[in-house]
């Protein structure tokens, strides 16, 4: 096999508490996280040398040549391989920036998985991640994905129950959000943590949608809504459209709704007016092959 297509999920954050400051500088958490299918799509064709990268659309920002995840993924392979493993990517960005919704982890998880098929290397699932844990907190979730509790910064992975059938209105406005700065924010304000994980859990096992809907929630999401308030705004504009729980995903901005029923949920995206929404489901992997 020469050139390989893959999908690469989104994901959302049904909880996220935020435990305390580390002393390497990093956020202690707990979250509980779910693959939808939101997503990007990632090629990646064996080349004569090197690494190459184009992005569609055309000027979609993805970070520095040098810095990009998708680069980050395949140098760490390289010096593990101990060979230069040389490749053209093309990203197809569905997934936006700024939202929280792990587009950059999901092509960091892509590019691991892709590499590892096209070149042979045999490394388990718990490699890859390994791996996707040097490049961000959300790639080891992303290689596998599905619905998973999370702790350290989120890479430490525990499989938790798949919820019930539902729908999740996502919207994001403009304004994207830097997570340097929302933590930081967190940390000069009260920072008392609600502690949603647990409740999260529970619903889970219970396989009660309206339980989990209840049970949602985002220490973050004040403190990204103080800064931008068009967050709020999308979030009022959930509830009045009568979501069963709203919450926010990772450092935001994107907001979700969920829905039981998926004509609610179409009608709501389609009368948001927000620059970003679209209607999903859960899925449960985080990586698959087109």
């Amino acid at each position: 096999m020469k050139k390989m297509w893959l999908r690469a999920f989104a994901k959302v954050n049904y909880a996220l508490d935020v435990l305390g400051l580390r002393e390497d500088g990093y956020h202690e958490v707990r979250t509980v996280m779910q693959s939808i299918s939101l997503s990007d799509e990632v090629g990646i064709e064996v080349a004569g040398r090197g690494f190459g990268l184009r992005v569609e659309p055309e000027g979609t920002m993805v970070g520095p040549p040098g810095e990009n995840t998708a680069y980050r993924a395949w140098r760490l392979l390289c010096r593990l391989a101990d060979d230069e493993l040389p490749i053209k990517v093309t990203l197809r960005k569905g997934i936006p920036a700024g939202a929280g919704l792990g587009g950059g982890s999901a092509d960091a998880a892509a590019v691991l998985v892709g590499l590892n098929e096209l070149f042979g290397l045999g490394l388990r699932a718990e490699e890859l991640r390994e791996v996707g844990a040097r490049i961000g907190a959300d790639v080891p979730f992303c290689v596998s994905g599905g619905t998973a509790l999370g702790e350290g910064m989120g890479e430490l992975l525990t499989p938790l129950p798949a919820p019930s059938a539902h729908r999740l209105v996502v919207a994001k406005p403009l304004a994207g959000a830097d997570t340097g700065k929302i933590y930081r924010a967190y940390d000069e304000g009260p920072a008392r943590s609600a502690r949603s994980v647990e409740a999260v859990v529970a619903a889970l096992e219970s396989e009660k949608l309206s339980a989990l809907a209840a049970a949602v929630g985002n220490d973050l999401a004040p403190v990204t809504a103080g800064l931008v308030p068009e967050v709020a705004e999308l979030w009022r504009g959930l509830m009045d459209a009568e979501a069963l729980g709203v919450s926010m995903s990772g450092s935001g901005t994107a907001v979700y709704g969920i829905f039981d029923e998926e004509g609610a949920a179409w009608s709501t995206a389609q009368s948001s007016g927000a620059p970003f929404v679209g209607v999903y489901g859960s899925v449960s992997r985080g990586v698959e092959e087109i």
